[in-house]
């Protein structure tokens, strides 16, 4: 049975305290495998990568290579479903389209003391791509990872996709060709990681590290994150939904449920301040689980983690929205924007009872990359920005070095770096 908690109760916030602090990541220790994994490929390369790969994946990439061909890539649009091609282009189109709104302007500007000053924007020059791989592989996130680094500019995107037995799904590679990339690698586990890092014979080291991946993937770019860098450290997915009794509980199942199926470790909480509707959001989950096909993983999601939390009024909403800081948001109510307006914490917000948070998973067109675990309290979603890196300059001629100069050298020698202050004070010197 769900849990269910009340705003109303005495005990309410040690319970949402609870809920809060419940972990929902296993809690296999796989540190140390993936330090030992990445010191064995840093120090022999393709013949480790190859060896994990036989080991992990029961693969013989000896016989035939790391790489896949760029002619099998491309080539896998004429193997799928030509519905399934439609679909994927289309969500291609709309992600690509949002994306290239975030690409940022430069700064030129000469300020009142007639100093240059500006920033520039470029892309990241090398960015390595984790694919889950086998049957159960996602080729939408292939989309979202991918365009949003070739939206920025990056010139080479490297994949790395495990391939066990040899299977893979022909729509990963459709969306890789639909993004534009084929330089894909049939390895995967914190091997790929330390390749993509450091780099082997056959595996160029990129610069950052982005996708999904299992505990060993998750574990292996911790530890090489200083050597590149990495987008994020992805959890169990989440799905928060804030609705009135206005709702068809139908609806609101499946939304939960969504998520649910991922994975047994998913959450799904419902916010509302109706009771009976709340009774049938749960009876609709119930009847919803007796048919779906992956039952046994969402039964187990809503059993553990799942919760519906019972409000005096939506104006409580905000706060605990907050609080949770999910990573999918939806609010299923008549002013949806209002409400939004009043919340911080959320990886992507869904407005309104008819935007679902799976059509943004597929084609809204803003990415789906989203943080986890309560961390969209300080960080976002992928998007253009993390494959570009910023600099500043700034240009003095005499006049506006005279007039800020100054300031320098005083503070310099305020802070006991006397070469630092000399480095200004010899160009405030008359010429002569």
């Amino acid at each position: 049975m769900v849990r269910r908690l009340s705003t109303a109760d005495p005990g309410f916030e040690a319970d949402f305290l609870a809920l809060l602090a419940e972990k929902r990541e296993a809690d296999e220790d796989v540190d140390q495998v993936a330090a030992a994994i990445i010191a064995d490929v840093r120090s022999r390369g393709d013949v480790a990568v190859a060896e994990y790969t036989h080991r992990f994946d029961r693969l013989d990439t000896a016989a035939i290579g790391l790489r896949i061909p760029a002619t099998e890539v491309h080539g896998a649009v004429e193997r799928c479903a030509p519905e399934a091609v439609a679909a994927l282009r289309m969500a291609a189109g709309r992600i690509e389209a949002f994306h290239r709104l975030q690409m940022p302007a430069g700064i030129d500007h000469v300020d009142a003391a007639g100093v240059r000053l500006g920033m520039v924007w470029r892309p990241i020059p090398a960015v390595g791509l984790y694919v889950p791989g086998g049957l159960a592989a996602y080729p939408s996130s292939v989309l979202m990872n991918a365009l949003p680094a070739k939206v920025a500019g990056v010139g080479r995107v490297a994949v790395t996709v495990p391939t066990p037995d040899g299977i893979l799904n022909p729509l990963v590679l459709a969306a890789l060709s639909i993004a534009g990339v084929d330089e894909v690698y049939r390895v995967g586990g914190a091997q790929a990681v330390a390749a993509l890092a450091y780099g082997t014979r056959s595996i160029a080291a990129v610069d950052k590290i982005v996708g999904p991946g299992n505990a060993y993937v998750a574990a292996a770019k911790r530890r090489v994150f200083g050597t590149v860098g990495i987008d994020m450290i992805a959890g169990p997915s989440e799905i928060l939904v804030v609705a009135d009794g206005a709702n068809d509980p139908d609806w609101i199942a499946a939304d939960l449920l969504s998520q649910a199926e991922h994975d047994m470790a998913a959450q799904s909480i419902l916010l509302t301040d109706d009771a009976a509707f709340a009774d049938r959001v749960v009876a609709a989950v119930a009847a919803e689980l007796a048919v779906m096909p992956r039952r046994e993983i969402a039964a187990e999601s809503w059993r553990r983690f799942g919760a519906v939390i019972l409000l005096r009024s939506l104006d409580e909403a905000p706060a605990l929205v907050d609080r949770l800081a999910p990573e999918h948001l939806e609010l299923a109510v008549d002013a949806p924007q209002a409400l939004a307006d009043r919340i911080v914490n959320a990886g992507a917000i869904f407005l309104g009872r008819y935007t679902p948070e799976a059509v943004g998973d597929y084609v809204a067109g803003p990415n789906h990359v989203l943080p986890t675990s309560r961390s969209a309290r300080f960080s976002s979603g992928l998007g253009v920005l993390d494959f570009l890196k910023r600099t500043t300059f700034v240009a003095c001629d005499a006049d506006s070095l005279a007039r800020i100069g100054p300031a320098a050298v005083t503070l310099a020698e305020t802070e006991g770096l006397h070469a630092h202050a000399r480095s200004v004070a010899i160009r405030l010197r008359p010429a002569g």
